[in-house]
């Protein structure tokens, strides 16, 4: 494929999921159904899913990106939950949908049905997060399916190559597949935590932010590759490493953190649009090597798995939920039936289903892979029937369970208590330092400093006042309207001194990053 084709998939990804955004429509849910209908417009290219791109190229960013703005402490106070979805799920998934495969499709191989099974297993690493925050599902389920997401790709590769072995003839027995799991897993983790503190220490040292920010987009590659160069799993490795940064990023200069976040947000977002654009551009080749199988007959195998991993998340969420608790006392938790149905029902598949599924050979020991094809056709309708399907029915959903959802006044009375606290450690620190002779400041800037402070403070607890009745906003609201208008006519006077030649283009982007600062502490960023 020539540049041309490529340029238009970025560009077409990113202007759906710009739309989305003016709609209640989740992105991925949006992209995928362009991709669906662009697969079929006379002249579009076919544009073919590489296992050999997206496995090294797409899902380190996408992972690390998810790590970093995953919290390490909800994870592992949630871990129990977090490994019985990421692992036993997946494995319980990987035999279940299989044998159902096998038991559905005449002459289908146990081999290659396991094939299926391990493909299909793993919900989506992003899908599902995406649309959880979207509907504003409570902070507890979903931080479990981020972690989820986090861990479960590495359990389905490994599952993956094991009934692989199996399908072409390389022979693979409970024991060894077991055992390359665990290898898979233990050194995934040690690669992890073998390079997160002398990559944290090196972000730390170095003071370029440009420098910085590039070693930012290295690190999920090279984690990714070290960990498969050792045949450990690249996937575990970026999450470790990307919970560690996150957890640590408040030790990097402010610079760095800005730019970071700006950087990382572009690139998630070019990524994940492509990514689900792809998947739903597949359709044409997908059935167009159907083969021997007919559409009306492959439908109906394709109604059953579907039907198979919708029902089988259900048979295994709701004993790992209440089931430890029946056991043990201790582990008894007062879990209302719509949380694990809510869990059950986000177990949207994406994009490493069909990248791994692509990578099936060809070929095997005497012949072509069994019903290749047929598989690849299987795991498409099942990523399609998930996105679509819960996808869109999620948040309706979520509403009719009458979930409660974010609550956004405790939120903010939370964080202006730590503000609060923050902000008088700050001014104690500040008088003590303005004692000193060596730190003596003009009355003016003292006041300043000490007014910044006052400000900082009395903001977040403005938000939780009463409203203007004119406009509708709050006080802090206000203050930032008119902050931005002030500097608005400030940035318009700088660009007709530049426009009139009174002052270079170098001072005009001086003084407009200056402005640019003051405009972004004066602005608090909308909660997405």
């Amino acid at each position: 494929m020539n540049a041309f084709p490529m340029l238009m998939l970025v560009a077409g990804s990113a202007v759906v999921a710009g739309l989305a955004r003016r709609t209640p429509v989740p992105a991925p849910l949006l992209l995928v159904t362009a991709g669906l209908a662009a697969s079929y417009v006379p002249g579009i290219p076919g544009y073919g899913l590489d296992p050999h791109v997206v496995l090294p190229l797409v899902l380190p960013p996408l992972l690390h990106t998810a790590a970093l703005d995953s919290s390490y402490l909800d994870l592992r106070a949630n871990m129990r939950a977090v490994m019985a979805l990421s692992v036993g799920y997946v494995l319980f998934a990987t035999a279940a949908v299989g044998l159902i495969a096998y038991a559905v499709v005449p002459g289908l191989p146990l081999t290659a049905a396991l094939v299926l099974g391990a493909v299909v297993a793993p919900p989506d690493a992003v899908a599902a997060t995406a649309i959880a925050r979207r509907v504003g599902l409570p902070s507890r389920i979903t931080t479990i399916l981020q972690g989820e997401s986090l861990v479960n790709d590495a359990t389905a590769i490994t599952a993956y190559k094991v009934a692989l072995a199996a399908a072409v003839g390389e022979g693979a027995s409970w024991a060894g597949g077991l055992g390359e799991f665990a290898l898979a897993a233990l050194g995934g983790v040690g690669v992890g935590l073998a390079l997160m503190v002398p990559l944290h220490w090196l972000r730390v040292r170095l003071t370029e932010p440009l420098l910085q920010n590039t070693l930012s987009l290295l690190i999920p590659f090279f984690a990714y590759a070290l960990a498969e160069e050792l045949h450990a799993s690249g996937v575990l490795a970026v999450v470790v490493v990307g919970l560690y940064l996150g957890h640590r990023s408040w030790q990097v200069d402010f610079a760095t953190r800005l730019q970071e976040e700006a950087v990382w947000k572009m690139v998630g977002f070019v990524l994940e649009s492509v990514v689900f654009a792809l998947i739903g551009l597949q359709l044409r080749v997908v059935v167009e090597g159907l083969g021997p199988y007919g559409v009306g007959e492959a439908l109906w195998y394709a109604v059953a798995v579907l039907a198979a991993v919708v029902v089988m998340r259900f048979v295994w969420v709701y004993p790992a939920t209440y089931l430890p608790g029946l056991v043990r006392q201790k582990m008894r938790e007062d879990i209302p039936w719509p949380v694990p149905f809510v869990i059950s029902w986000a177990g949207m598949r994406g994009v490493v289903s069909l990248a791994v599924a692509f990578s099936i050979p060809l070929t095997v020991r005497g012949g072509d892979f069994p019903a290749r094809n047929l598989v690849l056709f299987l795991t498409f309708t099942t990523v399609i029937g998930t996105l679509v399907g819960q996808g869109l029915t999620l948040p309706p959903l979520i509403r009719l369970l009458k979930l409660p959802g974010r609550d956004a006044q405790a939120e903010t009375l939370a964080e202006a208590q730590a503000q609060n606290d923050a902000s008088r450690a700050a001014l104690n620190r500040l008088e003590h330092l303005l004692h000193d002779p060596v730190n003596r400041l003009p009355g003016p800037l003292e006041d300043r400093l000490r007014a910044v402070l006052e400000r900082r403070r009395n903001a977040v607890w403005e938000r939780l006042g009463g409203v203007n009745e004119a406009t509708g906003e709050s006080a802090d609201e206000t203050y930032r309207r008119l902050a931005g208008e002030v500097i608005d006519a400030e940035r318009a006077v700088f660009v007709e001194l530049r426009d009139a030649r009174r002052i270079d283009d170098e001072m005009l982007r001086t003084l407009l990053r200056r402005l640019d600062l003051e405009e972004a502490a004066a602005y608090r960023e909308a909660a997405e």
